[in-house]
């Protein structure tokens, strides 16, 4: 060990355990929970009691903020089904809950707001008969999900249901909300110049592409005023053309800092930005990480009833070289770093929007798990915070091994066996090299329970 290595995590500790302040809300520590999560509530988008227990033990694990999993504000905007919803008053008492046993750990908690659009991967037998809502009417070019361009009235009542979703996540007395303009749903989809195809106000210039996002803005803020929390989850770059060379690219960098310019609305916009890239899910840069061939091949069947695409995509997956070719490609586009992936375009993002309002904070995700590589991010300006999920479904109390460590004895290997598991099976780690035991059985059995472990049934009185 280095002489001075002990100091050194003093000083990344410190700062990692800063207070993080916006302009409307006070967050513990540097470290944010990204949007992740399974399928533990009511088909109807009601929350369940594994939920409640899924969102506190990240509370309990001294994380400073938890950002929701994608919280539909429609079921015609659903991703997936078994995901809360915020569409409707009804849902509030189940958020409240939420707040309630999060804040109780000295946590904050943000609701994302989201909209699949096209990108719809399980919709449930409401929307079997109708296409994707989006900026477009051509299907998506992963999955083949069928989409329709938006009408100028659907526009204007998906606008109101993202207002009507943030008044929602205020009056449960959540911290913020977050707008999910990443990684490939329907705010995406009008953002990006490689999906955005509309020749209305709406589309065209990134001024037209961006109007959508800031209507929902102005109407967020109508609704629950300057003094609640809100932020903006954004692609640094959309890298829409990793599987198709010949397709457009999508968003550049420079386009990405001015849509952020554009959305601080003369400072009575956003609070801050979180930066993300890739314009689909799953892609190779989000989450960064491998391809686990026989996880993708197991559970992707589910997907064969959604999209156009699916049955090839299925059948690439279950021919041992095909696969691999796949996995290879998969890995080329996602290039050699993985942890801190998006920084570069964090720094970007930090250093444009620090000129304008320097209270305005950056976030940045992209596999964060240890020490001096959170601290360095921080330290070099290019974020405020980072966000991490994979690591934290590998090691809940991450944490708290950071604030005595510089990373975990056994880290997220970024197998994303937790990603694709999560089309059928609970989410958690499915890695099993990560649990110890005798034999096969004994390692499996151990693996089982950690994932079982938030079902725990409620206690009556």
């Amino acid at each position: 060990m280095h002489p001075n290595s002990q100091y050194i995590h003093a000083d990344n500790t410190a700062l990692i355990f800063e207070e993080l302040k916006f302009r409307s809300l006070t967050v513990k520590n540097r470290l944010f929970r990204s949007s992740i999560s399974g399928q533990f509530d009511d088909y109807n988008g009601h929350g369940g009691n594994a939920r409640l227990n899924w969102e506190e033990k990240f509370a309990r694990g001294g994380i400073g903020c938890i950002i929701s999993s994608f919280t539909p504000v429609s079921v015609r905007g659903r991703i997936l089904v078994r995901y809360a919803m915020i569409d409707d008053d009804d849902k509030i008492p189940f958020w409240r809950e939420v707040g309630r046993r999060v804040h109780a750990h000295d946590c904050r908690f943000i609701m994302q707001l989201s909209h699949s659009g096209r990108q719809q991967d399980m919709g449930g037998v409401e929307n079997l008969f109708s296409k994707g809502l989006s900026s477009t009417s051509k299907s998506d070019y992963f999955h083949g999900l069928l989409a329709q361009a938006m009408t100028k009235p659907e526009i204007t009542e998906v606008v109101e249901q993202f207002a009507q979703g943030a008044r929602r996540a205020r009056e449960a007395g959540l911290d913020g909300v977050e707008l999910h303009g990443a990684n490939g749903y329907l705010l995406t989809q009008f953002l990006s110049s490689g999906i955005n195809d509309r020749t209305d106000e709406y589309g065209g210039g990134w001024e037209g592409r961006a109007r959508f996002v800031l209507e929902i803005v102005r109407a967020i803020r109508r609704e629950v005023g300057h003094d609640f929390h809100l932020q903006m989850k954004i692609n640094g770059v959309d890298h829409n053309d990793w599987l198709y060379p010949w397709i457009r690219k999508g968003n550049t960098l420079d386009e990405t800092v001015k849509i952020c310019t554009m959305l601080l609305d003369g400072g009575k916009g956003v609070d801050s930005f979180h930066v993300s890239s890739g314009s689909t899910f799953p892609h190779p840069r989000n989450p960064a990480g491998d391809l686990p061939l026989n996880d993708l091949h197991r559970w992707y069947d589910g997907m064969l009833s959604q999209g156009t695409r699916a049955p090839m995509n299925y059948a690439i997956f279950s021919n041992p070289l095909l696969a691999r070719a796949f996995q290879a490609l998969w890995r080329w586009r996602r290039g050699k770093v993985i942890e801190g992936i998006n920084l570069d375009y964090a720094r970007a993002v930090s250093e444009a929007i620090g000129k304008i309002d320097p209270d305005i904070k950056v976030l940045c995700t992209g596999g964060f798990q240890h020490a001096d590589r959170i601290a360095e991010a921080i330290r070099s300006k290019a974020c405020d915070g980072v966000t991490m999920a994979r690591p934290l479904i590998a090691n809940n109390d991450l944490p708290e091994i950071l604030a005595k460590a510089n990373g975990p004895e056994k880290e997220c290997t970024y197998c994303n066996k937790c990603l694709l598991n999560d089309l059928e099976n609970p989410l958690g780690c499915y890695d099993l090299s990560r649990f110890d035991g005798t034999s096969f059985e004994d390692r499996y059995d151990k693996m089982i329970k950690q994932v079982m472990s938030v079902f725990e049934p409620p206690t009556f009185h």
